[in-house]
């Protein structure tokens, strides 16, 4: 069965992931092993599963390796994600800078960044600059992100922009990634390509919405934490946003805050959004052949609109 197939790549990319980071220094091996180990959705190795066998793979030992590599950069991207948000939990454990300090953060998501070209060195160009473009492009997103926070003002555009960049590229470059290795043809590839491109805007629209909205036990890290950092990016029925830095006194911020964009309307617009771009996403779909592989992508657009974590 295809879930049977897909689960046991998962679990090849975990067996990946913990033999590619190890290593003989052993605050690394803790530091990156207490990141990897503590779970997460693995969507972007499921995606990159995914597309490939949409694609017409069928041997999906030899897209593993790519789907490793793709998680392994959305784990570093998370360690240095929590010191820029200065968040002392991820996935309901205490973050790597909480455990180990900000400088030996930074060195464990620069250890698990390098070790993705020891995982792309067996592939082609092709796709090792798709993946360095992804990776670029998260850079620049998140840099736009933290510029925006610092001048305390974002417009619909500019949001768009900075996840299209810093999340949709990632989805992307996964997918495109592993429709290419199953051979399949172009016009399939380039679908594949915009499905997850809006599935990924889609993806960090909820992510953000959850950042307000959610249950913290649920999500493993306290709410409102982007917000309160400047680093949230829900914008109002004009484009504008929401928050007034302003207002926010030392007494209470985040709760604040909460309800500055809880009595804006923010939520509905983005929860809006977020619909018409998993819609968009879906359409991209139906350009696929049918098969067990894309209704899984299917269900994976439900998962990212409807998820509570």
């Amino acid at each position: 069965m295809l879930t049977d197939r897909v689960d046991d790549g998962v679990i090849a990319v975990e067996e990946i992931l913990s033999q590619t980071i190890n290593t003989d220094v052993n605050l690394l091996r803790d530091a990156s092993l207490h990141i990897v180990d503590s779970g997460g959705k693995r969507l972007r190795p499921r995606l990159t599963l995914l597309s490939y066998l949409a694609a017409g793979g069928q041997n999906i030992s030899e897209v593993v390796p790519l789907a490793a590599a793709v998680e392994l950069v959305h784990t570093a991207t998370l360690v240095h994600d929590d010191i820029n948000d200065h968040s002392l939990t991820r996935r309901g454990k205490i973050s790597v800078h909480a455990q180990w300090g900000r400088t030996f953060a930074l060195l464990t998501g620069d250890y698990l960044f390098t070790k993705v070209y020891e995982l792309m060195a067996p592939y082609d160009a092709t796709y090792n600059i798709l993946m360095a473009d992804a990776c670029v492009k998260l850079v620049e997103g998140e840099t736009l992100q933290a510029e925006a926070a610092k001048n305390g003002s974002i417009d619909r555009e500019t949001y768009k922009l900075i996840i299209e960049r810093k999340t949709a590229s990632l989805f992307q470059a996964a997918a495109k990634m592993g429709a290419l290795l199953a051979g399949s043809e172009e016009s399939i590839v380039e679908n594949l390509s915009q499905y997850a491109y809006f599935l990924g805007l889609a993806f960090q629209m909820v992510d953000d919405v959850l950042d307000v909205v959610g249950d913290p036990d649920v999500l493993g890290k306290p709410i409102g934490n982007d917000v309160v950092h400047g680093m949230g990016a829900i914008v109002n029925q004009n484009g504008n946003t929401v928050l007034d830095r302003t207002k926010v006194t030392e007494k209470d911020p985040i709760k604040i805050m909460l309800a500055q964009l809880r009595e804006s309307g923010a939520i509905e617009v983005a929860k809006a959004q977020a619909s018409e771009w998993a819609h968009h996403a879906q359409v991209a779909l139906s350009g696929i052949p049918e098969s067990p592989a894309r209704d899984e992508l299917s269900s994976l657009i439900d998962l990212v609109v409807h998820r509570n974590r």
